[in-house]
């Protein structure tokens, strides 16, 4: 198959395409660093902001890597390609997920991408009015991704949804303020530490879920799964 821009269709935003059709002209694009196939349709990443994605980005990955080094069988991802379906192609900004191996729902193929629906995807919003919540929120839900996070920066809110009877339910934080994983025991987050970027705080209270007895359950589980 050539790969010369010339004799393949370049990738715009709005195409309606298959899939096959999306990898064919975005593998024909390699200066195209960031698209993606929403329900049959091609989105193209616009430039990112510091403050109100780069940053927060950060700031979610570091939360997350902090769980995962502590979470054997855990995996986290950035910014990974995800083959969810055949109308689906995307990038989230955070994946993690469970190594199929000990029972993750998703695995990686033979071309090193994600198939299938990782356990949790976390994705940066600028406002309530991004695709995040729409589409994106649709075809995870509808493909069974057990837990999805959306962080509108602008607006400081952050939806942690839950998958239940195939639907999203939001988690809701504790009298503490703080939201604990259904997923992945030990998670937890510090929602107001998180919004004023007090990331020492959020790592605290995050070390304090995984010293807690359901942490520890889970790693079990996860050691005696193979």
């Amino acid at each position: 198959m050539t790969t010369s821009v010339g004799r393949i269709p370049h990738l715009e935003s709005g195409d309606r395409l298959t899939r096959h059709e999306f990898e064919r002209r975005y593998t024909a694009m390699p200066h195209i660093k960031k698209a993606e196939l929403i329900e049959g349709v091609v989105y193209m990443a616009s430039p990112l902001r510091f403050n109100s994605h780069g940053k927060p980005h950060g700031n979610l990955i570091g939360w997350l890597w902090t769980y995962k080094i502590a979470t054997s069988g855990v995996e986290l991802g950035d910014n990974p390609t995800v083959l969810l379906d055949l109308d689906n192609e995307l990038q989230p900004d955070v994946v993690m997920l469970i190594d199929e191996d000990l029972g993750g729902q998703a695995r990686i193929n033979d071309d090193d991408y994600i198939e299938g629906s990782p356990e949790l995807i976390a994705e940066v919003a600028a406002s309530s009015a991004a695709n995040d919540l729409y589409d994106k929120k649709k075809a995870y839900r509808r493909n069974g991704v057990k837990e999805y996070i959306v962080w509108q920066t602008l607006e400081n809110k952050l939806d942690w949804f839950y998958l239940q009877n195939g639907e999203y339910l939001l988690l809701e934080p504790d009298g503490d303020g703080v939201i604990k994983s259904r997923v992945f025991p030990g998670l937890w987050l510090d929602i107001q530490a998180l919004y004023t970027g007090k990331m020492a705080k959020v790592l605290a209270v995050l070390q304090q879920g995984l010293n807690s007895q359901e942490h520890t359950e889970f790693i079990y589980k996860l050691a005696h799964s193979i």
